[in-house]
C-alpha cells in the first residue's frame, strides 16, 4: 500500500477496476492511477468531456456492455490472475444488461487465456507496477496479438477497442507484463470447477500456484457457518489434509454470501495454507491464498449437494481439469436430501437482509434480486 487508495494486490477492487477499462465503460488507462497522482484529476476532465461526447452521439451503457465487451473483461482478468469474485460481478453486469453470460461461460474463457501479468497475491508486482507498466491498455494489445480481444466493441471514448488500442504506444516490459506467446502460465489465474458437489460450477485462484498444488484430495470437515470455522482454525481443531466445508454462506444463507478471509487468513498465518484445503458457498477476498473454492452453486440454503456433506466423505478438488466431487454415489446424495432438514434459519427474520434472502438468485448468475434486463417494459434512458 504505496499511499491513499485500494490496496495494492490483484484483489478485488483493482480487478474489478481493470474490468472498467477492458468492459469499455472507462477510459483507456484511467483506472490504473494510484489514489494521489494528478493525472487523476487529467482523467476526472477527460471523463467529464467523454460522457458529453456520449450523450451527444446517443451512445448508451448497454452499447458498450455487450457479450462481446464481457468476453474481453474475463480475458483480463485472467491474465492478470485477478479476483475469484469477478466471477460473481461480470454475470450481474450482464444480468442487469439482459445479456446471458454465467460462471461457465466466464470460466470458459478463464480456461483457454494465458496468464501473463505478474501481480501479487500470486506474483510480485502491485497496481502502481502494473500502471507505470502501461496498464490494461498494454496487457490488451498483448492479448490481441494472440486474437483473443474482440476489437469492435464500443468504449466510453465513442471510438471502438480496436482504435483504442492502435492509439497505445507502450509494450509489454517481460518484467509486470509478459509477452503473450512466453506467459507465466498457459491457463489463466482463475478456473472454474464443476461436478456432483457443484452442479452450478464454483470457482477457485490458481494465479501462483505450481500444477502439482491444483489437485487436493482429502475428508471433509464440515462447518455451518464462517465463525464455526474460523473458532476451529484458531483452535487448531484440525488435520492436515482435510477439507474444510463452510456452508450456509451463500447469498440466501448468509443472507449476503460473506468473503471468508478470517479463516483463510488464519491458515496461511499458521503455515497451513497448502496442507489443507478449504470449500465454500460463501465467496473469497481477492487476497486468498492457497486451494481455496468458492461460489460452490447451489448453495446449501437452497438445497446444494455442499448441505448434505458429512465429516469424512471424501472430496476431489482438482484445477487443472476443471473438478470438484464427492465420493458419494448420485443414489447416496438423493436419499441424504431426502433426508435433509431443510435450510439452516438465518437471524434475520424481518428487514432489508430478510428480503434479499427471499429475493436473491443463483450464485451462477450474479446473486441478483431481480429479473434484469429481459424483464424491462421499457428503457429508462427513454422515459
Amino acid at each position: 500500500c504505496p499511499s491513499a487508495g485500494a490496496c495494492g494486490g490483484q484483489f478485488t477492487a483493482n480487478t474489478m477496476a481493470c474490468v472498467s477499462e477492458a468492459i469499455g465503460l472507462a477510459l483507456m488507462n484511467s483506472s490504473g492511477a494510484p489514489a494521489p497522482y494528478e493525472s487523476r484529476d487529467q482523467y476526472g476532465v477527460a471523463s467529464g468531456e467523454a460522457v458529453m461526447n456520449l450523450i451527444a452521439k446517443n451512445i448508451r451503457a448497454r452499447d458498450v456492455v455487450t457479450r462481446k465487451s464481457l468476453e474481453n473483461a474475463a480475458r483480463v482478468v485472467a491474465c492478470t490472475g485477478g479476483s475469484t469474485n469477478a466471477g460473481l460481478h461480470l454475470p450481474a453486469i450482464a444480468h442487469e444488461a439482459g445479456i446471458d453470460f454465467d460462471l461457465f461461460d466466464v470460466c470458459d474463457i478463464f480456461k483457454d487465456t494465458p496468464y501473463f501479468v505478474d501481480l501479487k497475491p500470486g506474483g510480485q508486482y502491485v497496481a502502481k507496477d502494473l500502471y507505470e507498466a502501461g496498464g490494461v491498455p498494454v496487457v490488451m494489445k498483448e492479448l490481441r496479438k494472440a486474437g483473443l480481444i474482440h476489437e469492435d466493441c464500443m468504449t466510453a471514448s465513442g471510438r471502438e477497442m480496436g482504435e483504442e488500442l492502435d492509439m497505445i504506444m507502450g509494450e509489454a516490459d517481460d518484467r509486470v507484463i509478459y509477452h503473450i506467446d512466453s506467459p507465466l502460465t498457459k491457463t489463466g489465474g482463475v478456473v472454474g470447477l464443476k461436478g456432483n458437489l457443484a452442479p452450478e460450477g464454483a470457482i477457485v485462484k490458481v494465479a501462483g500456484m505450481a500444477e502439482a498444488e491444483q489437485v487436493f484430495s482429502g475428508p471433509a470437515r464440515c462447518f455451518e457457518n464462517e465463525e464455526e470455522a474460523f473458532a476451529a482454525v484458531k483452535a487448531r481443531k484440525y488435520e492436515e489434509g482435510e477439507v474444510l466445508v463452510i456452508r450456509n454462506e451463500g447469498p440466501a444463507g448468509g443472507p449476503g454470501m460473506r468473503e471468508m478471509l478470517s479463516t483463510t487468513a488464519a491458515l496461511s498465518g499458521q503455515g497451513m495454507g497448502k496442507k489443507v484445503a478449504l470449500i465454500t458457498d460463501g465467496r473469497f477476498s481477492g487476497a486468498t491464498r492457497g486451494f481455496c473454492v468458492g461460489h460452490v452453486g447451489p448453495e446449501a440454503a437452497h438445497g446444494g449437494p455442499i448441505a448434505l456433506l458429512k465429516d469424512g466423505d471424501m472430496i476431489t478438488m482438482n484445477a487443472v481439469t476443471g473438478e470438484l466431487s464427492v465420493d458419494l454415489t448420485d443414489k447416496e446424495l438423493a436419499a441424504r436430501k431426502d433426508a435433509w432438514a431443510g435450510p439452516k434459519e438465518t437471524i434475520y427474520a424481518s428487514g432489508a437482509l430478510w428480503k434479499f434472502s427471499q429475493l436473491v438468485g443463483a450464485t451462477r448468475f450474479g446473486a441478483t434480486t431481480h429479473p434484469g434486463a429481459k424483464a424491462e417494459k421499457h428503457i429508462y434512458m427513454d422515459l
